[in-house]
């Protein structure tokens, strides 16, 4: 079996800062902000990206590049509605596109993009390691200006090898060919600990899932772990990173961290349930939804 040679899925702020000084944003770096948070909280992604970014950078409107006719929060949009979007930020199928995101913890969304472009066949895309948070820390410069990008053409092709649905999902707990990996909390995961933002939404799992919460790929500074550390964290698990795995969360957006650091492990293959437990829970029947919620209420 000949050997994938991956793209590099994550870029240092070093890095970076070095292609914004030698002006290199442009048709062939594109970098995107894909900063999002709860409505109705104290951050605004949109207000802060208009106040400070990394020069050079666009917006990525995650609530515009969706599935807006879904009931669930954040489906994948159809490959003409992606196509259409990054190419009116002037990304093309040359580019090499560098996504972050503003939060505190320090990467959150930019996985989800990355994942994104991956599931439309964009392989030339990276996560900005330690996001926003390191950028500024580290006094890297930003800026409020805004960019408006040349609009380019970007053909998307769906790779449905990395994208799971509800009817998957129910398979699956019949042949088992998937292991299955939800990156919520631990009290999220097991029903102890109410789901954010979400009215109606309890919490839980799908049956034969395993947990490994998403925040701690990260180090305390906002990194990613090294590779070494998130092999360890796998093998403790008991996922096998040469067998199929799918990941899942509340609605696809932290799963792509479990993607992302099987990446980083050289597992380029891991599939997104794009609905997650937000669609589970209100389409799959009691027996098939795993919580101690109502005893904890109780």
């Amino acid at each position: 079996m000949v050997q994938q040679v991956l793209y590099r899925a994550l870029v240092s702020t070093k890095w970076l800062a070095e292609a914004v000084r030698a002006n290199k944003i442009g048709p062939e770096l594109r970098v995107l902000d894909a900063s999002w948070y709860e409505p109705g909280g104290k951050r605004d992604a949109q207000k802060e990206f208009r106040e400070r970014h990394i020069p050079g950078a666009s917006f990525f409107d995650i609530e515009e590049c969706k599935d807006k006719s879904s009931p669930y929060e954040v489906m994948l949009p159809s490959e003409k509605h992606f196509a259409d979007y990054v190419g009116r930020l002037g990304i093309s199928n040359q580019t090499h596109v560098v996504v972050y995101d503003g939060d505190n913890l320090g990467t959150f969304y930019a996985p989800r993009a990355w994942w994104m472009f991956r599931v439309f066949g964009h392989r030339t895309v990276s996560v900005l390691n330690g996001g926003f948070k390191n950028w500024v820390k580290e006094g890297h410069p930003v800026t409020s200006e805004s960019t408006r990008p040349e609009p380019a053409v970007f053909k998307a092709g769906l790779n449905r090898s990395l994208l799971k649905t509800y009817e998957d999902m129910l398979e699956n707990l019949e042949s088992k060919r998937f292991q299955v990996v939800d990156s919520r909390s631990e009290g999220r995961y097991r029903g102890t600990e109410p789901e954010p933002g979400t009215q109606g939404l309890e919490p839980g799992h799908i049956p034969q899932t395993l947990n490994m919460p998403f925040f701690n790929f990260l180090t305390e500074e906002g990194f990613e772990k090294s590779t070494e550390e998130i092999r360890s964290m796998f093998q403790e698990k008991k996922v096998d990173l040469s067998k199929p795995l799918i990941a899942t969360c509340r609605k696809g957006v932290t799963a792509c961290h479990i993607a992302l650091a099987a990446y980083l492990c050289g597992t380029p293959d891991v599939a997104i349930y794009d609905g997650s437990w937000s669609e589970w829970f209100r389409r799959a029947p009691p027996e098939l939804k795993i919580s101690e919620w109502k005893r904890h209420k109780a």
